[in-house]
């Protein structure tokens, strides 16, 4: 079960408790699940109680007995526990993990993205600035991901270096007086999302000598509100390096891969313990992909993949037996858990405009 069909899940608890008259509220068209937090348990966790507590009229943590009594049944979880002020932590059924990792290993990169165009059209619009126009297209991708039609426009001429060393450009130039460097608009179209503008920091110095991969990371990763650090350590070989971290447990997943054909095993989705925080992860991406859509902010899908791949760098030394040890159940569904993980950091990579090589 993943944190989209959970969130479903919880929403038809709701709408149960209003049909039978426990809980008189507006169902919610959404609910955020997340990993739990301080003082929480379990895989995931949501704030729905205290989301709906006023509306209803009642205490926060009388909505969640209310709701972990139809929830606990559901399938797919194995419990649900009412922790602070009312939060609901789901523990789900250890088949739950396989079936995630079946959903990625399934729709490889595309996992995360919308099933179908959304009818929204998007105008991205951006000054003639090598981290504005970075950061539109990488919006875009992020974007047309779910499902959303882009259009980018460009105010100014963009240097034909943009285009060579960092895959930008394409887009249709425009005039925008009340423009200013530095700035970012999606503005109105037919269906359009309300008008967003989004501040940024310009570049302070020019990216193109760290190539294509670490410049677009060096202009994506840091958030809106925050300065680049150019040149940085963006290009060393290192832990302290957080692109580097995650092409490496790419490049690791991709290792342990054909390490495992040579070795006559293939992967297998099964129960994987002590997974808990990639797992977490890795189900967090649609969300991910969708709130860094909403907020136009592509700084939230970098530090994600910073998570998955510090999350899946400790596994990856047991996915392969060891000595004489035999292939097990256990190591197949490890290499499943270590390639979904794999397939999750190239999807985004890619999404950001970043190749992910399968070699280091």
């Amino acid at each position: 079960m993943t944190p989209v069909e959970l969130s479903r899940t919880v929403l038809h608890a709701v709408r149960r408790a209003v049909d039978d008259g426990e809980l008189s509220v507006t169902v919610p068209e959404r609910t955020v699940i997340t990993p739990p937090g301080p003082g929480g348990c379990g895989d995931y966790a949501s704030s729905i109680a205290l989301q709906l507590a006023g509306a209803a009229g009642q205490p926060p943590l009388r909505v969640a007995e209310i709701l972990r009594a139809r929830l606990a049944g559901e399938a797919f979880i194995d419990d649900v526990v009412v922790t602070g002020p009312g939060f609901l932590n789901f523990s789900l059924e250890r088949d739950a993990s396989a079936l995630l990792v079946e959903e990625i290993l399934r729709r490889g990169q595309r996992y995360g993205h919308a099933e179908g165009a959304g009818g929204t059209v998007v105008r991205l619009r951006c000054p003639a600035e090598v981290r504005a126009v970075v950061v539109a297209d990488a919006l875009a991708r992020v974007l047309r991901s779910q499902g959303d039609v882009v259009r980018v426009t460009c105010d100014g001429r963009l240097a034909p270096e943009w285009e060579t060393v960092l895959g930008v450009g394409g887009g249709h130039s425009g005039s925008n007086p009340g423009g200013r460097p530095g700035s970012l608009s999606a503005g109105p179209a037919p269906h359009s999302l309300p008008d967003v503008d989004i501040t940024i920091h310009p570049a302070p110095a020019d990216p193109l000598p760290l190539g294509r991969d670490a410049a677009r990371w060096a202009l994506l990763y840091p958030a809106a509100h925050d300065r680049p650090r150019i040149p940085g350590d963006h290009l060393v070989q290192r832990e302290a390096n957080p692109l580097f971290r995650v092409r490496y447990a790419h490049a690791r997943t991709r290792a342990l891969l054909r390490n495992a054909a040579d070795l006559g095993f293939h992967p297998e989705p099964g129960p994987v313990s002590d997974a808990e925080a990639l797992l977490a992860a890795l189900g967090d991406h649609p969300r991910i992909l969708a709130v860094t859509a909403t907020h136009r902010g592509p700084d939230r899908l970098a530090r994600h993949l910073v998570t998955v791949a510090d999350a899946a760098l400790p596994l990856l030394p047991a996915v392969l037996p060891l000595g004489d040890e035999k292939p097990s159940a256990a190591h197949r569904a490890r290499l499943a858990l270590a390639e979904a993980a794999g397939t999750v950091l190239a999807g985004g990579l890619s999404l950001l405009g970043i190749d992910a090589p399968d070699h280091l």
